[in-house]
This record gives structure tokens, sequence and C-alpha cells, in this order.
């Protein structure tokens, strides 16, 4: 991947390559150092409240803006894909980086018959058990929370079809790029046919950034592009995220199909100065 890019000490790369041979390593120490960019990126959440302020990394502010901007895209993605979805239509959707259910509870729950949640961190997603407990929480008839997997992305497989939605927010960066592929590439095992991605993460103005406390990469919206095509998907609808502080990153949502779309919505991320600090 020939993009440029810096991680949160300010130190430079001349490509991704450089940078994941030195977290990462050659290939035959590969192995043992992945193992333990995965750890790291685990034991840093292990020690993170399982609160909104917590998983939002201090900017649990940004909740209400971040769950109305994801709830508009998803109403126009569910109009163009599932016209059918009131006349009785069963949809299943895959919460990935669940965290404590935050996106689950205060969305998908309301437009899915069945959620299930992956979610690494245990003591995330025993609060997501709770919170989403049919006597700790209102939704609608038939909605319910179904399956809690406590699994790493990088190791899960889903089930052959059976999800409508596979929603991947403020996570994928703890992903390396053989990985994300990799990841996406089974996923899509997982689709019905008409099922889609929802990808909603941070934009690296260029190249990307990598965040050393977390172990996690913030990348660009081309270093996105050049992965989604490795993975053999193609964007259906795109759209900037809005209203969150100007000292965060840049926010995108993408819609990814493994079909190609009859017409592609294209938009332009605004602007904005590359920072360190990473959201979940």
């Amino acid at each position: 991947m020939e993009v440029s890019g810096l991680d949160s000490d300010g130190k430079e790369f001349k490509n991704a390559e450089e940078m994941w041979r030195e977290q990462i390593g050659e290939d035959g120490e590969q192995q043992e150092k992945k193992t333990q960019w995965y750890r790291e990126g685990i034991s840093y959440w292990e020690g993170v409240e399982a609160s909104v302020d917590g998983v939002l990394g201090g900017f649990g502010n940004v909740n209400e803006v971040d769950i109305k901007g994801s709830e508009a895209f998803l109403q126009m993605l569910l109009s163009d894909r599932f016209p059918n979805a009131r006349n009785n239509q069963h949809l299943v959707a895959l919460d990935c980086g669940s965290g404590i259910g935050r996106i689950t509870k205060n969305l998908l729950i309301r437009y899915f018959n069945e959620v299930d949640l992956l979610e690494p961190v245990s003591h995330f997603l025993d609060a997501a058990r709770e919170s989403l407990a049919p006597e700790n929480h209102m939704a609608p008839d038939m909605h319910k929370a179904t399956n809690f997997f406590c699994v790493p992305l990088q190791d899960f497989t889903p089930e052959t079809g059976r999800y409508d939605v596979v929603w991947v927010q403020w996570c994928i960066g703890h992903l390396t790029d053989d990985d994300f592929v990799s990841f996406f590439k089974r996923a899509k095992v997982g689709l019905k046919p008409g099922g889609f991605f929802v990808l909603k993460e941070n934009i690296a103005r260029s190249g990307f950034v990598l965040d050393k406390e977390d172990r996690s990469i913030t990348r660009s919206d081309f270093y996105f592009k050049e992965l989604f095509s490795r993975c053999g998907l193609h964007i259906y609808k795109s759209k900037d995220q809005k209203g969150l502080p100007e000292e965060l990153f840049a926010v995108k949502m993408y819609a990814l199909t493994a079909e190609m779309p009859r017409r592609v919505s294209k938009s332009r991320s605004k602007v904005q100065a590359n920072r360190p600090g990473i959201i979940r």
C-alpha cells in the first residue's frame, strides 16, 4: 500500500508496508508479533470502563449525534435494499465490535428482529448482555439480541446466510490489512441474498495514523478503497457523519456489497487535520 503515514508519536512512515513490518515483523517472526499486536489491543480495552463514555474514549457526548447519523443512513439503505421489510420479513443483523451494545440498543434492535453481538472484550459483552436482557430493555415485540460472541474479528466466521446487515463500527482499525481482507471475505458468506455491510470508521486525511496506545490504525478513504477492492467489495453508498467535535477524526459510513451496484453514490469527506485520538 503506497500511502505514507505517521504514528501517534509523530514518527513518519514511507508507506503502510514499512509501518506493518515494524509492528508485526517479517514473515518469520510475524505470527508472534501479530499475536502481541492483538493482545495489546485487547489489553487496552480491558482497562476501560464498560460505559458509553468509556467505549467512546471519553467522548460520550457524541453518542446521540452518532446514532442519528447512523439511523438516517440505515433507513435509506433498508428502503433501497429491502423495500418489503415491513411485510413480515425477518431481518437479522450482526453488530461487530459491539462493545457494551450501544449501537444494538439504540439503533439495530429497533430495525432488526434479531441482532447478534460480536465483541472480544468480555466485560463489555457482559454489560451488553445485561443491558439488552428483556427485563432491562424495551425492544419492540419479536425484536431481540440473540447471540453474544466473545470472539475477535480476525477469528470469527459467521453462520452461512444468516445476516441481512453486518454492521462494523469503530473496530476495524484493530485489524492488520491482511486480516481486514480475510475477515470480510469470510463475512461475505454470512450475508443473505441482498445483504450488505455497513462500515463506519474514522478517516485519516491522507495515508494512515497508527495509535500506539490501543494498537489501531486510522486509514484514509483511499486506503479503505484499496482494501475494499482486495476484499471483492463494492461501495453501494457512502455518507459523511456530521456534527462531531472538530478535534476528532472525520467519520465516514460505507455501505458495501459483494455484487456490483447499478449506481454508486459518491460523497467527499470534509478535509480535517490528522489527529491521534481514536474513538470507538
